[in-house]
């Protein structure tokens, strides 16, 4: 027996969550609140099923009435209750116009089958899309609302996934498992109550095997389940490895790990492949089991049916028909074998995405959010202690302010919590104690979308989109005109770059900026800050990654760029450093000492240590 609960496999580091309960009442019903727009393409889905189920019953049918009326007819029999509802004389008594009508009416019928599957399938995986497309859109929403601690402790990869391969299940449900599964039921339905009335002893010769249908199918499903669900383990291991050693593949190079890789590959995408191999087992023996028992139930039916034949019990139109009817039962019965694990797989993916679409930001945004003030605002830091887990405390007691105008370096050996200063004032993360307030109050009271909207942020890596520089300047930001991105690239000293371009500030940007050197990506970096015009800036080690002389061609610019502006420059360089009105200092997460370059080296303290071993050498070049 399998646990109904949503558990957790870690494999190498990866963990899949895997949902064992193959139906939750509350799960569809929420999946179903997204088709409820589109009731109307519903309405007409569900119509054709049901015709479409009506119209399976037809063409054996029409094969008794021909038999039993033109070519073998037995003027003692009986007529069915469905005869029985037709109008008397609706076929010709001419044996050849009778068989011509009833040819007409099996073209029709097939006809109609072809049509009404075809408008079921074109309206239902239309409908489904746009669910899906909606779900997918408030998922993506939803993830660029939430707050950089859901970032710090999901991968990537699985909210990739969840965006796609799970919404790509959740479609196929409602598109093929759910419909074809109500279609499978409605059929079955209709052909037993047809058969009932042909013969109620055949129909029951007919369903002595159905135990053994059953027996077979719950067999396969449990072991189809327990292959899919280490396919999907399986899978996430791959994509986990494949996502390591793409990205790293340099390091690979240059460690000649490429022979080692591809064994450790090996190994993962055996356990994928032996994991398939048991689902290729368990279909091979499953569509043969009920086939045998299909043809069993078939040669009682022929058995005992012809008995009654040669007895006079039974028509020979009525056998026929039954002989048509009997592979047409058990076909939906495999079907709905199969369908079962797509509605299990959907559900797992229904708890993973509805997991996520429940999951709320820990930065909480104001009811009633308060207006920045519209200049000359201070910066502090009243008391700031901060720990992104328990008592794990990054910042201690930290307190400091900046005056309107004013230019901070921050400075500190490597997890001293300078970033995590920017983390806080942006409100990425809220406070842990104390408060952070700009021209008195607390940034906890503004909407964080309009407080990040004042700040302009150069980071250390830069990170560009796919696009253009001119898309990756202006950032969507509809009040900066080309013209603007191209005197902000000229003012960072990208211009001479850009005029080397044919398209110029149009050429195309792949991926992550790698068509791209470092340097440039850091420039545009600096264009984009210089573009928006910002209240506030705050640059990163901004210039980390930028060479001596381009530091040089950038550095007037930076002047204009804090220029009137509160600025926060985490320092790297000792140039960057020394153009600052004061100096933090951080050490272990508290604030030691803060003062000028000259006060600092003065006292002999943190700071002078520091510069021993990191300024020094570059105050000589």
């Amino acid at each position: 027996m399998h646990d109904n609960r949503l558990t957790p496999l870690r494999i190498a580091g990866v963990e899949e969550e895997v949902l064992s309960k193959a139906y939750d009442r509350r799960l569809l019903g929420r999946l179903v609140a997204y088709l409820r727009p589109y009731r109307g393409h519903i309405a007409v889905s569900v119509t054709c099923l049901l015709l479409h189920s009506i119209m399976q019953i037809a063409g054996p049918l029409l094969t008794k009435i021909a038999i039993d009326r033109y070519l073998a007819p037995n003027p003692a029999r009986e007529s069915t209750v469905i005869e029985n509802l037709l109008p008397k004389d609706w076929l010709s008594a001419d044996p050849f116009a009778g068989l011509g009508q009833i040819t007409l009416l099996y073209f029709a019928a097939l006809a109609g089958i072809f049509l009404f599957e075809f408008v079921q399938t074109y309206v239902m995986q239309y409908t489904c899309q746009r669910a899906m497309f909606d779900l997918r859109r408030e998922l993506f929403a939803h993830l660029q609302r939430l707050d950089l601690a859901y970032y710090d402790r999901n991968p990537v990869g699985r909210m990739v996934t969840r965006v796609t391969s799970d919404v790509d299940t959740l479609n196929e449900l409602f598109a093929s498992g759910l419909v074809t599964i109500c279609g499978d039921l409605l059929t079955l339905a209709f052909i037993t109550a047809v058969m009932f009335q042909l013969s109620p002893m055949l129909t029951v010769v007919m369903l002595l095997v159905l135990p053994g249908v059953v027996a077979v199918t719950g067999r396969f499903r449990r072991a189809v389940t327990q292959s899919f669900r280490n396919i999907r383990v399986a899978i996430a291991r791959i994509n986990s490895y494949l996502q390591e050693h793409i990205t790293g593949i340099v390091v690979l190079h240059l460690f000649n790990r490429e022979s080692r890789s591809r064994e450790e590959f090996h190994r993962i995408n055996k356990v994928h492949m032996d994991a398939y191999k048991d689902t290729i087992t368990a279909y091979g023996w499953f569509y043969p089991a009920v086939e045998f028992l299909s043809y069993l139930s078939l040669a009682a039916v022929l058995a005992v049916g012809g008995f009654r034949v040669e007895g006079g019990g039974l028509t020979l139109g009525v056998l026929v028909a039954f002989v048509q009817y009997s592979t047409r039962f058990f076909r939906p019965i495999q079907d709905l074998s199969e369908k079962y694990n797509i509605l299990q797989s959907a559900m797992a993916s229904a708890e993973r995405v509805f997991g996520l679409l429940d999951t709320r930001a820990e930065v909480a945004r104001p009811r009633d959010p308060r207006v920045m003030p519209e200049s000359g605002a201070r910066i502090e830091f009243d008391h700031v202690s901060f720990a992104y887990k328990n008592d794990d405390w990054v910042l201690r007691d930290v307190s400091f302010a900046i005056e309107p105008g004013e230019t901070i370096a921050v400075v500190g050996h490597t997890g001293a919590g300078k970033t995590t200063i920017i983390s806080l004032l942006l409100r990425f993360y809220d406070v842990t104690r104390g408060a952070i307030r700009i021209g008195g109050i607390d940034i906890r009271e503004f909407d964080p979308t309009a407080l990040r909207s004042h700040f302009g942020v150069v980071l250390q890596y830069p990170c560009l989109f796919t696009g253009t520089i001119e898309d990756n300047i202006r950032m969507g930001t509809e009040r900066i005109g080309r013209e603007d991105a191209e005197e902000a690239a000229e003012q960072v000293n990208l211009g001479a770059f850009l005029r080397e371009l044919p398209e110029g500030i149009g050429h195309a940007v792949q991926e992550r900026g790698n068509s791209l050197s470092t340097g440039q990506k850091q420039l545009i970096g600096f264009a984009r800050a210089l573009a928006h015009d910002p209240r506030f800036l705050i640059l990163d080690e901004a210039t980390s990654s930028v060479d001596t002389e381009t530091e040089l061609r950038i550095r007037e610019a930076l002047s204009r760029l804090v220029e009137g502006r509160s600025s926060i420059v985490i320092a790297h360089r000792l140039s960057t450093i020394q153009r600052a009105d004061r100096i933090l200092v951080m050490h272990k997460g508290r604030l030691r000492e803060k003062g000028t370059h000259q006060e600092l080296l003065s006292e002999r303290g943190v700071y002078w240590k520091l510069y021993q071993l990191q300024y020094k050498d570059q105050e000589r070049q």
